[in-house]
């Protein structure tokens, strides 16, 4: 809502290139190297943004006369000096505390995660002894912990220079987005950990989302420009790919992604009995094998191992197929709607990366299909954000712990069938998924017009250049940031500082000359946080908030109305009790406060009567129609105020549930980190006691000098219940029936290092049902796969509790120190 004669804001064209003002760098002109104009990187150049310089207060362009309404300016900056205490404002401050926090957890994850990877591919070898000493080291420092006050802190005058260059990065996002497309594969996940979860960590707060935006456009621009073929744009592993992935994992997309799928996941895994696997081969295996469980033996009509077209041809299998058909359909339909109802519930950012992908396809390749289009807006949407979660529900934190194995199934087929209607079914690997072509067909003209309506949002261009103007104003614009983030950065820009930055003069190459070379990286345990204040030596803060809006169409009466307003909504955001009456009374309400107790409700109090006075002897206001134009847009303001809180308490209980599920989820990570922890202990312990002869010892020649080592002995078994696993989650599915499972008992040995031996047993009968043999790589590459599941016939248990289990009891401790002793004497 503007004040009287001033214009309003108005929307950028639609699917518009032109960025926001890459920083606010050129706002405030001072004495310093000068900046070419900035431009998004894709050749567009950047209107400068509105500013003032030291010499003049009056300096404003044509653009922010135009297209700004000083009513929300001046809104922006009041709320940072608004000391109000009523209910509004303290749930504002429980939701951004809330926001906060999540911002804080997502960042652990997001490290936790990639840790918790490479242990993954790590450990196995280090159980093998296929790994160097230095990678030896790495294991270690990845398990160590961080100690907060270890001292490799940068002095005083770096963190200055530091915290100029990382405002001007931030700023100033076509500056990353270069070096993002710069950068090898291998190196993307540190810097996607300091763009994603630092330099813009902040994941709920407008300015730094919007920036991050801006960087995805130059970066999406560039991807777009160098891609030769439209069949390989989005679809390869790249780190523009990598960032698009890891952007939805932020906590708006995994918010959306709880608030919409999960109910409709859970309900679909508590069906664990419900096999809908529409795959010939595979019914036909189920088949026989049932068939030879029941009988004893197959009848000459089904052969074992047939191929595909025989499992397809197969009568009995047609007729087990038809049916499920049906019912996938159904329950992909259910998903199918789901998702499209929720259309305005999709997080801006996803949306406003949609509408760039039509954009930039339709510049690049105007003869392209509407079909073609939506097909890249779909790979993008339902590959890299919805059908990763339908898949791997617990990997996103969606359910409470892994599907069974037929709901898994089912999940998977769903999830293929939506990514076939989002983009340009090609069945030629899949000849089964020809079956369900019906679904595509049914709902291609729906599915474009779904992706074509996540694209229709507003851009966001005006709104941020305001933000970067009412930043200077900011005195407690800062980051939380590592050491060696800090370092990391530094050291790939300086890489790269010849394409970045080819000019001495530009600000970039000035600040990382006056840096230097880049430290090397710290000790993990050196690698504390630090909390780095954001400023710019090109700029000048605010310090009037008034001088800097006034130009020659926001004149010193729209200020003062706005003001006036402001501190009348203030007033009876203070005094609650006197909100609800009608008609408003402001002289009585101004006279109220600057009477009262409270100095601060006095102080408001004469300075709005001032005000007050001031509008009326300009005509702004009439006393005589009791200040109607100031007391409408008061009650106006006050009726969104109420609309406001609700929203906020509504967000506010949402998030408080994706907060939990985070933390549960870093919780669940930790586990896995401290059980490599105890195994890396307990294997030095045995390393220490086998080459110190502890026990039964033997000794062998090792390059000419004798060596003791432990004798390897078989370990086990060891005994556990049906209802034991059961208890413990070991078991994630069983097809023994209720009534046997009493009965039923495993016996876990390890006759080998390494290997294992799972038995499944029936009270009573001196051979086991089945034996399982497995390798520790086996289980460690199931793992690193997020194939959670290892398959024994009757049951399937949990691949991460097993390991647990195997570390418990004590199979693992000996792997390391055997193995070496071994591996040499080999």
């Amino acid at each position: 809502m503007s004040a009287p004669g001033t214009p309003g804001p108005s929307s950028a064209p639609s699917g518009s290139l032109t960025s926001p003002m890459s920083s606010a760098a050129s706002a405030i002109s001072v004495n310093g190297p000068s900046t070419p104009t900035p431009s998004t990187g894709s050749g567009v150049p950047v209107p400068p943004m509105p500013g003032i310089s030291p010499t003049s207060s009056r300096r404003v362009t044509n653009r922010m006369t135009n297209r700004y309404s000083v009513n929300a300016m001046y809104s922006l900056a009041a709320e940072q000096d608004v000391e109000v205490e009523d209910e509004l404002a303290r749930a504002q401050k429980r939701l951004r505390d809330l926001k906060g926090r999540i911002s804080s957890q997502s960042k652990k994850n997001f490290v936790l995660e990639r840790d918790v990877r490479y242990l993954d591919s790590r450990i196995g070898l280090l159980i093998q002894n296929r790994i160097a000493a230095d990678e030896k080291r790495q294991v270690q420092e990845t398990l160590e912990e961080v100690v907060e006050d270890s001292g490799a802190y940068p002095d005083t005058r770096k963190i200055a220079q530091y915290s100029n260059l990382f405002f001007l990065l931030q700023s100033e996002p076509r500056h990353v987005a270069a070096l993002c497309r710069l950068v090898q594969l291998s190196e993307i996940d540190t810097l996607l950990q300091t763009v994603m979860f630092t330099l813009y960590g902040n994941q709920y707060e407008q300015r730094e989302e919007h920036l991050l935006l801006t960087m995805f456009q130059s970066v999406l621009a560039a991807q777009f420009e160098s891609t030769t073929e439209f069949g390989s744009l989005l679809r390869q592993n790249t780190p523009v790919s990598r960032m698009m992935t890891t952007y939805t994992r932020r906590g708006p997309g995994q918010s959306y992604l709880k608030d919409v799928l999960a109910e409709r996941i859970n309900a679909l895994i508590e069906h664990k009995d419900l096999n809908l696997e529409i795959n010939p081969l595979k019914v036909y295996e189920q088949m026989i094998h049932e068939i030879e469980a029941e009988q004893g033996a197959l009848p000459p009509s089904l052969p074992r191992g047939v191929p595909p077209e025989v499992a397809a041809t197969n009568a009995d299998v047609q007729a087990i197929i038809q049916p499920r058909l049906a019912v996938l359909m159904d329950i992909a339909q259910t998903f199918l709607s789901t998702i499209m109802e929720s259309l305005e519930a999709v997080p801006y950012g996803i949306r406003w990366i949609c509408k760039q992908i039509r954009s930039l396809t339709r510049r690049k390749y105007p003869e392209a299909s509407d079909a073609s289009i939506c097909s890249l807006i779909g790979g993008f949407f339902f590959l890299r954000f919805i059908n990763p979660a339908i898949v791997t529900p617990q990997a996103y934190m969606l359910v409470d712990g892994v599907p069974a194995k037929h709901p898994r199934r089912t999940l998977t087929l769903i999830a293929k069938m939506l990514q076939n209607l989002a983009n340009k079914p090609s069945y030629a690997k899949e000849q089964y998924m020809m079956s369900l072509n019906p679904f595509v067909e049914n709902n291609k003209q729906m599915m474009n017009q779904f992706l074509n309506s996540l694209c229709e949002v507003g851009d966001f261009y005006e709104s941020l250049e305001m933000d970067q103007y009412m930043a200077l104003s900011k005195k407690d614009l800062q980051i939380s940031i590592t050491i060696n983030e800090l370092y990391n950065t530094h050291t790939l820009f300086m890489q790269h500082i010849e394409t970045l930055s080819p000019n001495d003069r530009q600000h970039l190459r000035v600040l990382l000359d006056e840096l230097g070379p880049a430290p090397p990286q710290v000790p993990r345990a050196e690698n504390a946080s630090i909390e780095l204040p954001l400023y710019s030596r090109w700029e000048t803060p605010i310090q009037d908030l008034s001088t800097a809006l006034m130009n020659d169409s926001v004149t010193q009466n729209d200020i003062n109305f706005m003001e006036t307003k402001s501190i009348f909504v203030q007033l009876l955001r203070s005094m609650p009790q006197l909100a609800d009456r009608r008609p408003m009374d402001l002289p009585a309400l101004a006279e109220r406060a600057a009477t009262s107790k409270d100095p601060v409700l006095v102080r408001r109090g004469i300075k709005v009567q001032n005000l007050l006075s001031e509008l009326e002897a300009a005509s702004v206001v009439d006393r005589n129609d009791n200040y109607k134009l100031l007391q409408d847009e008061v009650s106006t303001e006050m009726v969104h105020l109420g609309n406001a809180r609700e929203k906020v308490v509504l967000e506010t209980r949402s998030l408080e549930s994706v907060y939990r599920t985070i933390c549960d989820h870093n919780n669940y990570l930790r586990s896995q980190i401290e059980q490599y922890k105890a195994y890396l202990v307990n294997s030095r312990m045995m390393m220490a006691k086998a080459q110190g002869g502890v026990g039964g010892v033997g000794v062998v020649g090792i390059n000419g000098k004798e060596k003791k080592f432990s004798r390897t002995q078989a370990l086990g078994p060891y005994r556990f219940t049906h209802s034991q696993f059961e208890k413990e989650g070991i078991i994630m599915d069983s097809n023994v029936p209720e009534n046997r499972r009493a009965n039923i008992f495993f016996n876990i040995t390890s006759p080998t290092p390494g290997t294992f031996i799972i038995a499944l047993h029936f009270k009573g009968r001196e051979k086991p049902i089945l034996e399982m043999d497995l390798k520790i790589d086996d289980l460690l590459e199931k793992q690193k796969d997020n194939d959670a599941t290892l398959d024994l016939e009757y049951v399937q248990l949990n691949v991460p509790k097993v390991l647990a289990l195997f570390n418990k009891v004590g199979l693992l401790t000996l792997q390391p120190a055997e193995r070496q002793l071994f591996a040499k004497r080999k």
